[in-house]
């Protein structure tokens, strides 16, 4: 099974997909560790690296084999067929608390609130894989998620199909 935990930074993917593959015994794949070796080019504007998704899914499609948890805010992009997807969520006025702890400069902040607002993770998804869901991670701690994912995966999760999860009001609104 693929499982492939994505998401704005600052929802919780790391540590939901840490405390998954530990308590299920899946093996954990972490994009950012494979994207230097896909990286194509630099933008300086955004400040961040650009990746090959092709390159990418070249590096992990080897090592993503049996029970596996890919994470990371680029791995909805993978084109594994075969992959459940869990876009994690989370509120702008809570993400914005996490990315400041997480030390963000506001450009970032503020670039993220956007991705997050506009659904950018869960669009993208849902361009790549069937199997798609969403959680909101405003408010539980990283076990509740864990759970969340765990009815999911057991095909008890139709809550969490796309669609109920809307930020646009409360980040766009005066």
């Amino acid at each position: 099974m693929i499982l492939i935990i994505t998401g704005t930074p600052g929802t919780g993917k790391s540590t939901v997909a840490k405390l998954f593959s530990e308590r299920y015994g899946f093996k954990l794949i972490e994009v950012n560790r494979f994207a230097p070796a896909a990286a194509v080019g630099y933008d300086a504007e955004r400040e961040s690296v650009e990746v090959d998704v092709d390159k990418l899914f070249e590096k992990i499609k080897s090592p993503a084999s049996g029970d596996v948890v890919i994470e990371g805010h680029l791995a909805h992009l993978l084109p594994f067929s075969n992959a459940t997807v869990v876009v994690l969520r989370c509120s702008p006025e809570v993400l914005r608390a996490r990315l400041r702890k997480k030390g963000f400069v506001e450009r970032k902040i503020q670039e993220n609130l956007e991705a997050e607002a506009l659904d950018v993770c869960l669009i993208e998804s849902l361009e790549v894989h069937r199997n798609v869901y969403e959680v909101d991670t405003s408010e539980l701690k990283p076990e509740e998620v864990v759970e969340r994912i765990e009815r999911i995966l057991t095909g008890k999760g139709e809550e969490f199909k796309p669609g109920k999860i809307d930020w646009s009001e409360e980040f766009f609104a005066p």
